[in-house]
């Protein structure tokens, strides 16, 4: 494999994230945009992508780019989709899909911020969330385009494909219908989301049997304390493949909405993954 690294805007002025996107005001939205193919391949071509070389290191690049640079890689790897939050792609997203190549993963995350027509859906200055109630499906129909557009990719082993999110990346990996065998995954893990809410399309897992699914939670997350949201997704689970909620009680991560800045949950989540690799 031919390794090339390559340099790109940070998400923080690229429009990427809240404190730098141009939002759409929700009047000008329509349910037709959701799944605008248009829209969907902006998303695919700014993914970040991480492939690592064996050796603990990885290249890192973006769909975009890497359709446009002479690149030979002759190895398949396990992959995960990663769902960025409501703020879009920030330092912790760089985080995880790192770690994720570090330990032999191929890393897909799908932008969902680079839509041209994106509204608004959270302040996470104040914690106010679901300010446009249509975002659930654009993301459900980005996670779904991004697993089908992944399996076709020579490196990608399709055969092991997962899906990860944090909060609304988490949300839309509860609730994504994988219907056709195209975008189905192997397990599925969701980081900082209860399973509960006020609309009934943003309850529970929709995952198959099939698919196990990984929980992570803080008892007190500072997101998820009203009572329509306050909870965990223990009730949701199937109790027959592996599917298991872990709710942190104690310390600090008993109050934190981003878990997997700790070394203790990133390995829970690799032990996850990997018991799961076919």
């Amino acid at each position: 494999m031919v390794l090339l690294f390559f340099a790109f805007p940070c998400a923080q002025s690229s429009g990427l994230q809240n404190s730098t996107k141009t939002f759409t005001p929700v009047v000008e939205m329509s349910s037709k945009d959701w799944e605008d193919p248009v829209e969907m391949e902006r998303v695919w071509q700014a993914a970040l992508v991480r492939i690592p070389n064996g050796e603990g290191k990885y290249l890192s690049s973006t769909i975009e780019a890497l359709h446009r640079q002479e690149i030979t890689i002759t190895t398949t790897y396990p992959t995960v989709i990663y769902l960025h939050g409501c703020s879009g792609v920030w330092k912790g997203t760089y985080t995880r899909i790192n770690i994720l190549a570090k330990h032999g993963y191929a890393v897909i995350a799908p932008v969902s911020f680079a839509r041209k027509k994106y509204p608004q859906s959270c302040d996470p200055a104040t914690h106010q969330a679901n300010m446009y109630r249509g975002t659930l499906r654009m993301c459900q129909y980005d996670a779904g385009y991004a697993i089908e557009k992944a399996k076709a990719l020579s490196w990608v082993d399709s055969n092991n494909v997962f899906l990860v999110g944090l909060s609304q990346g988490g949300i839309t990996t509860a609730t994504f219908s994988s219907i056709t065998e195209n975008a189905s995954v192997n397990a599925r893990v969701i980081e900082g989301w209860t399973c509960n809410a006020g609309w009934n399309e943003y309850k529970g897992i929709h995952a198959p049997k099939s698919e196990p699914v990984l929980t992570l939670v803080g008892a007190i997350d500072p997101w998820f304390q009203n009572s329509w949201t306050r909870g965990d997704c223990e009730d949701s689970l199937n109790k027959e493949n592996d599917s298991q909620s872990i709710v942190y009680k104690d310390g600090y991560l008993s109050q934190q909405h981003e878990l997997l800045e700790s070394k203790a949950v990133q390995a829970t989540v690799l032990q996850f993954l990997q018991s799961h690799i076919k």
